[in-house]
């Protein structure tokens, strides 16, 4: 079945079977392995990526069911050498360890800025991580980097997509 997608940024018609989850498109046939598979049942979120701005975890839609739609994976979020305020957030906050869950994290945090904005509390970021699993961190650096990543982001006027709006 044809899919015309845009993953980031690059437009494209792909050739899937029905049952294709848009996970299994992006890692196995795109070789996009940035967007990780940690429980395929929806549980964990480390295979979330944004679709049309909105985080969506890869593993629970189907790659026809993105027909038309824009994909942004981990992978689509830098520019070049410059990381996505996100994205170097966590590095500075030191929002990982064994970085599994870290892509989607990221993207979580995109997600949670775009909806709560620049100024979002770490209580609001819990919440709102739920859903969202890490083994090796008690979640505190991952709160901080998202607070750090979304003051950035309101400082740089990052979108959810990866972009910079520029003056």
């Amino acid at each position: 079945m044809q899919t015309r997608l845009t993953i980031n940024g690059n437009a494209q018609t792909r050739e899937v079977a029905p049952a294709t989850l848009l996970v299994e498109l992006l890692r196995d046939e795109l070789a996009l392995t940035g967007t990780h598979i940690g429980c395929d049942t929806s549980q964990c979120g480390a295979c979330n990526v944004l679709i049309d701005g909105q985080s969506v975890k890869s593993c629970t839609i189907l790659a026809v069911q993105v027909d038309g739609k824009a994909i942004t994976t981990i992978e689509g979020l830098a520019d070049g050498d410059t990381l996505h305020p996100m994205q170097a957030a966590f590095k500075e906050a030191h929002g990982l360890q064994c970085g599994f869950c870290t892509p989607g994290m990221v993207i979580a945090g995109i997600e949670i800025v775009r909806r709560h904005g620049p100024d979002v509390d770490a209580a609001t970021i819990a919440h709102d991580l739920e859903g969202n699993l890490c083994r090796c961190t008690g979640y505190m650096n991952i709160i901080k980097a998202i607070q750090a990543g979304a003051r950035a982001m309101g400082q740089t006027g990052a979108s959810a997509m990866g972009e910079t709006a520029h003056a």
